[in-house]
């Protein structure tokens, strides 16, 4: 298995008593990936790759490093992950593959989070073209989305 490039930890306890949540509570905030996604993606522009965040919310990306190269974060959770943008993702919203195509033309790679391991969730750094090859070896699921099973299949065969 490609060995995580790193792992982010926090304190269970010390983010509970601060939250006056439930240690459960606080775990279940955060293994919920549109919830955790705004203070991983800081701790992974600014720990990790020494850079910042993309300028807006609705950039193309989430992070650039610090040799201006831009960077999609991805949570692993209990369903799952996907590939595509964010606008193709949701009630309503549909799959393009030029669109999907386009973000891994303007993008170096993905950061993928498994949060499920919250409060030491483990990433890896994958590259726009081990996401191609996924993608185009029908590896990746309807819509780019993947079961957390086979994701974690993907990264151990890197």
């Amino acid at each position: 298995m490609l060995k995580p490039h790193g792992t982010l930890n926090w304190d269970l306890n010390q983010i509970s008593d601060s939250l006056k949540l439930t240690p459960k509570d606080t775990r279940d905030y955060f293994t919920d990936g549109r919830r955790v996604s705004f203070v991983l993606e800081r701790r992974l522009a600014f720990e990790v790759l020494g850079g910042t965040l993309a300028p807006s919310e609705g950039a193309g990306f989430d992070l650039i490093d610090k040799d201006g190269k831009k960077w999609e974060v991805r949570s692993i959770t209990r369903s799952g992950i996907y590939f595509c943008p964010s606008y193709m993702v949701g009630s309503g919203r549909s799959f393009e593959e030029k669109g999907f195509l386009n973000k891994l033309n303007e993008i170096e790679g993905y950061i993928i989070s498994d949060i499920e391991c919250f409060p030491n969730i483990p990433f890896w750094k994958v590259s726009k073209s081990t996401v191609q090859t996924w993608y185009s070896t029908n590896q990746l699921g309807s819509g780019t989305k993947v079961s957390r099973v086979k994701v974690l299949s993907l990264l151990e065969k890197i």
